[in-house]
């Protein structure tokens, strides 16, 4: 019996030949000289003329020779395609995780769909925002975000001051020098909301994704070693379009 990867496996080469065998079957036909023959016979009037040889181009490519080669080149490629197609209507397998059935008794071309989406989100979820690992963080029922504790700090104002660095005297006068002080007339309490995801809920959901990632390979696996009945459909397409 032949197994399902195996008709994957030479389904490639079998293509690739009968397109290079139908290429070359249509140039074939496409050349009129090399379907035309002649031949030639020279009679002089008398006796006495001149003789000349006979002549002959024979036929080179005949019609019925290239139908015959292009159908057997076809006949493979229809019958490893039909028996990849009705292998995978019964080629089926379960996908599961840690012995939880995700999926089951799900088809070939199912699995290499989910092969590709899965190659997605994994992507994707990799690429999820956290929340700031420098902050502590704490989820808020009421608005389903994270938030922080609340942190106060003091606003202050400048105030001029005067530093006097010499006094008056009968002379000159005061020598006063004015600076700045920072002076608290208020306090700020701030809390900061997210809407990131924990870094160990992403890992989470990346370990997940790679899981079922596994398990969809291991099925698709399983599937292509489904054993197959091989289709004969080339023969009957053909035996009625050249017969």
């Amino acid at each position: 019996m032949t197994k399902l990867n195996q008709i994957i496996a030479v389904e490639k080469g079998v293509k690739s030949k009968a397109v290079q065998d139908v290429n070359g079957a249509h140039q074939k036909v496409q050349k009129p000289a090399l379907l035309a023959g002649i031949s030639r016979t020279y009679q002089p009037k008398d006796e006495e003329g001149e003789q000349l040889p006979p002549e002959s181009t024979r036929v080179q490519v005949q019609g019925e020779d290239v139908l015959r080669e292009m159908a057997a080149s076809l006949t493979r490629l229809f019958d490893v395609t039909a028996t990849k197609d009705w292998a995978n209507c019964t080629a089926r397998a379960d996908v599961t995780v840690e012995g939880r059935t995700i999926l089951a008794d799900v088809p070939v071309s199912y699995l290499l769909f989910l092969e590709k989406q899965l190659t997605d989100l994994h992507a994707f979820v990799r690429k999820l925002p956290t929340l700031d690992a420098a902050e502590s963080w704490s989820h808020d029922p009421s608005t389903d975000w994270w938030k922080t504790d609340p942190v106060r700090t003091i606003r202050t104002k400048k105030v001029p001051r005067n530093h006097v660095k010499a006094e008056a005297t009968e002379k000159h006068p005061a020598q006063v020098e004015v600076y700045y002080e920072d002076v608290p007339i208020g306090y700020w309490t701030t809390v900061k909301f997210s809407g990131a995801l924990p870094a160990r809920r992403v890992n989470e959901l990346v370990e997940r994704v790679e899981k079922l990632q596994q398990a969809v390979k291991f099925a698709r696996e399983e599937a292509n070693a489904t054993e197959i009945t091989d289709q004969r459909a080339g023969e009957a397409v053909f035996g009625y379009l050249f017969g």
